[in-house]
């Protein structure tokens, strides 16, 4: 690919009716703030531009976006049946022993009763022994804290699938 070129699915992404890029840009993020506000900055010339924005609507997201964003992903060690994308960002857990998908479990209820909500990371590349660790270290953290860790690994999420749904081919 040139520099002048753009990727296939940005380019598509730019051009395809509104109600079918929000879809695009629902399955990227739940949240439906978020998606309007990718939405209404569209044509993007880059990749790069497109996940600028991506992380300017995450930071702006509220309270109830922030959740809405949240309860589009499934728990870390069940990844949601069918969806290639829960399956491959969650790789790390697929050849984990019984005692830590066991162990995972206890730790997601664990997390979800303190906070009322799934535990958030970015398990792209993670092993399951590190989506462990860093869960059994959050689980610590004040709410205030752990919002502020969601966010964040919310926009690692959300940059890497919009990386992905700008660079797919036709």
């Amino acid at each position: 690919m040139t520099s002048h070129s753009m990727p296939p699915g940005l380019a598509r992404l730019n051009d395809l009716p509104e109600p079918a890029a929000r879809a695009a840009l629902l399955e990227v993020c739940a949240a439906t703030a978020w998606a309007g506000r990718l939405l209404a900055a569209r044509p993007y010339a880059t990749v790069d531009d497109l996940c600028a924005a991506g992380d300017a609507a995450t930071a702006q997201l509220d309270t109830a976006g922030l959740e809405e964003a949240m309860a589009g992903h499934p728990p870390i060690g069940r990844p949601r049946p069918g969806d290639p994308a829960s399956a491959r960002e969650q790789r790390g857990m697929a050849g984990a022993s019984a005692e830590l998908r066991d162990r995972m479990l206890e730790l997601n209820l664990a997390y979800q009763e303190k906070f009322g909500h799934v535990f958030l990371i970015c398990a792209t590349g993670r092993t399951g022994e590190q989506m462990r660790e860093a869960i059994e270290e959050r689980i610590g953290n004040s709410p205030e804290r752990e919002r502020e860790i969601v966010r964040a690994e919310l926009g690692k999420i959300n940059r890497i699938r919009l990386t992905r749904l700008a660079e797919e081919e036709a």
